[in-house]
């Protein structure tokens, strides 16, 4: 690389860096404003553990920020290089706004790689073990305290209610059978489910149907498609997985097209980052690499600011969509990265034209 790639990094990286640490500062404040979570973490692991835990936590939340930290860090370093003359000076010689930018486009890309892949990674194990998604409550349209599970195998549907989970969702207590459609069995009620091979056993369970007396039945056992892997996934959250760990359950395959659907958003959104802070470098530098005759630039800076936050609303507003199935997977985790880059590519087009 030029001496000017590396003069437009520095610039660029060292502004992007100080924004994002008072980003993650202000979070790790935010975390660490929850009291009750970090007693009792502190009390169950020790003191290190529970400052690990607002640390992994703000690091999670920091990375889902970083559309907004980035575009505004970016928004900063180019307005410095244009206080101290140097864009202009970069300009003036001849050099394209593509090659200006390139260096950045590069490093931020690969950063983001190492980010999603490896840093995502390690504070999803740490806040997995330390902070995981309470059994019953990844949903908040179930009561806390319940498991609701929908499950199906062939012509069989049925749907189970239990207050107790343990081995990751393989084995549920005090659960409530009910099934869905013509049945001999219109209710079943047992202390203990245990997932096997495909099926759910009872050891022991009470049948009652309306129109006789309940009964005592052992080892009474029902179908299902839902492997060990899947229901944990149902019971948690996407959010609770690595990207390392979502690959391998979709390679295996997931029989409910829901969790199938959460995992694919969640999946293809790691691997899109690198196109999504990309957009966001573009459309800092779209809005601040034009020719002002006044030093005021405040108005750009709100103009940072504001983007930064559009951005961040619409890519939430698609990982939603995306994980609900409203939208296709790939256009939800793309789509956003690629309308921010059409933009922001368009804006530079015209400037490199000498029309705005």
């Amino acid at each position: 690389m030029s001496r000017i790639d590396w003069l437009v990094l520095g610039r660029l990286g060292s502004r992007i860096g100080v924004t994002v640490v008072v980003f993650y500062g202000l979070i790790a404040l935010v975390e660490s404003l929850d009291t009750w979570r970090f007693n009792f973490v502190a009390e169950a692991h020790g003191l290190h553990m529970a400052l690990l835990m607002v640390a992994m936590s703000a690091v999670k939340w920091t990375i889902k920020t970083l559309p907004v930290t980035v575009l505004m860090g970016a928004t900063l370093g180019f307005l410095d290089l244009k206080a101290r003359h140097e864009l202009t000076v970069i300009q003036a010689s001849g050099i394209s706004i593509w090659r200006t930018v390139r260096a950045p486009v590069i490093a931020l890309a690969l950063i983001s790689l190492v980010i999603g892949l490896g840093l995502e990674t390690l504070s999803t194990q740490v806040n997995r073990v330390l902070n995981p998604t309470p059994p019953g409550q990844a949903s908040m349209l179930t009561p806390p305290g319940e498991v609701w599970l929908e499950q199906r195998s062939g012509d069989t549907r049925y749907v189970l209610m239990a207050t107790g989970m343990q081995s990751g969702g393989t084995v549920l207590g005090q659960v409530t059978l009910f099934h869905i459609g013509e049945s001999s069995e219109a209710r079943i009620e047992a202390s203990e489910a245990v997932l096997e091979d495909g099926e759910w056993v009872f050891p022991a369970a009470i049948v009652r149907n309306p129109d006789e007396q309940a009964r005592t039945i052992f080892d009474y056992r029902v179908p299902t498609g839902s492997t060990a892997a899947e229901l944990g996934l149902k019971l948690a959250s996407t959010e609770d997985l690595t990207f390392f760990e979502l690959g391998r359950l979709l390679q295996q395959g997931l029989a409910d097209p829901s969790i199938r659907t959460a995992a694919t958003m969640r999946l293809i959104k790691l691997l899109a980052l690198p196109l999504v802070l990309t957009g966001s470098l573009f459309i800092a530098f779209a809005f601040t690499a034009g020719y002002r005759r006044g030093s005021n630039y405040g108005p750009a800076v709100l103009w940072g600011i504001v983007l930064g936050f559009v951005v961040f609303v619409i890519t939430e507003m698609a990982d939603r969509a995306g994980s609900t199935g409203v939208l296709d997977p790939t256009f939800a985790a793309v789509g956003p990265a690629f309308v921010a880059i059409v933009i922001g590519v368009t804006v530079l087009l015209h400037k490199e034209d000498g029309r705005a």
